[in-house]
């Protein structure tokens, strides 16, 4: 199966180890960075959502209009807007990008972040909140006449959009989470699964509940399965993992700090970055180049596990993955721009000619059993007509 890569649209230069050098929104270094990011082989660019960052909207369609193969991944939280006026918003973006939008649903995991704008429902609501704004919006992109919605959390009448997505017959639909209640509402409705890295054995189990969720709601396909990592790469392991530990020490310094006064008070909420906080303590290193304390330096803030190692190991290190289904490869580095240029030249070349072999060796192995099905079938006929010829 074809592999693909992810990589970050921030609209700024800071990160966990960096302070941003001017604004908010730099519309010059959003351009800059995701032209790297096309220019160096990477499929999309996420464009992720916090309560008081840049909306990620406007950001997405400037990007989309001034680039012309960068996929774009929106992040988009149910609460912040009605699911008639965000199907409209999703459809002009995928008008502007001429099809290449696909939309990342946020249940939310923290009830403090949530409820800086005005979201006060429990977990449970809010997931339940999400597969019905969810189907709303598909149900929009996909509809030519009027209808009504009488839901536990929308009501409507009379609805039609006069604005459709280029993507047929919709644009696709991404979702993440790691709890009971993620994998029911995203196993149903997402193309697209999303996980953070994690050690091969709990990522495999995690695939088999979303995999579970989607044929217990009635699914004959799967969702696609992406995870999400932070590279550390280096000519030689030696400073690749001397990188590794300036990088924690640049997070703890300066990064870790910040970011838990803004994004979360106390323990993690989501039962994300609980996992991510109980594997860190459970280990530093996990298979070939997992390497947990930039997760644990951050308390399990969102996608934090690094992968160590030159390019050649970490390439290694997702084929691992991809072994296990994983066809969506993300990656963010704390450098954003000079790790995205990096990562694309000797990470991703890597990964995509391994991938062809094996997808080559795969088909092959696939043609020589049917070939041989074939002969066997061919031989048994042979056999049968031979026996009918001496009884006649």
């Amino acid at each position: 199966m074809p592999v693909e890569f992810l990589g970050i649209a921030a609209t700024n230069d800071g990160s966990e180890t960096t302070p941003r050098s001017g604004a908010a929104f730099d519309k010059e270094y959003t351009l800059r960075l995701a032209r790297a990011h096309e220019d160096h082989g990477w499929d999309r660019v996420l464009f992720a959502y916090g309560s008081g960052s840049p909306d990620p909207a406007p950001a997405a369609a400037y990007i989309a209009s001034r680039l012309d193969r960068l996929q774009i991944l929106l992040a988009h939280r149910p609460n912040v807007s009605y699911p008639t006026f965000a199907a409209k918003t999703f459809a002009t973006l995928d008008q502007i990008s001429e099809g290449r939008l696909t939309v990342h649903f946020i249940t939310g995991g923290n009830d403090h972040e949530q409820g800086r704008e005005g979201d006060t429902l429990t977990k449970d609501e809010r997931y339940a909140r999400t597969r019905e704004y969810i189907r709303i919006v598909k149900k929009i992109w996909t509809t030519r006449e009027p209808f009504d919605h009488e839901g536990e959390h929308y009501r409507f009448h009379d609805f039609v959009s006069d604005v459709f997505p280029v993507q047929q017959p919709r644009p696709g639909v991404s979702f993440g989470g790691s709890s009971p209640a993620a994998y029911a509402a995203g196993g149903a409705e997402a193309d697209v699964y999303c996980l953070w890295g994690e050690p091969l054995e709990r990522t495999a189990e995690q695939i088999e509940a979303v995999r579970a969720a989607a044929k217990a709601a009635g699914r004959t396909d799967v969702p696609r399965i992406q995870v999400a990592f932070r590279p550390i790469i280096a000519p030689t392991e030696e400073l690749a993992w001397e990188k590794a530990h300036r990088t924690v020490g640049a997070i703890r310094e300066q990064g870790a700090a910040g970011l838990k006064r803004r994004h979360r008070t106390g323990a993690p909420q989501n039962t994300g970055s609980q996992r991510l906080v109980a594997i860190a303590e459970a280990g530093e290193r996990y298979d070939r180049a997992l390497w947990t304390p930039t997760a644990a330096a951050t308390g399990g803030a969102g996608n934090s596990n690094a992968l160590v190692g030159t390019p050649e190991t970490v390439a290694q290190a997702l084929l691992d993955y991809y072994d296990l289904g994983v066809d969506i490869l993300s990656a963010r580095g704390y450098d954003l721009l000079g790790d995205a240029i990096d990562f694309g030249r000797y990470v991703i070349p890597l990964v995509r000619e391994e991938v062809a072999k094996r997808d080559a060796e795969r088909d092959a192995e696939r043609d020589a059993k049917r070939d041989a099905e074939r002969a066997a079938g061919a031989e048994r006929n042979r056999g049968e007509h031979d026996r009918a010829v001496v009884g006649a």
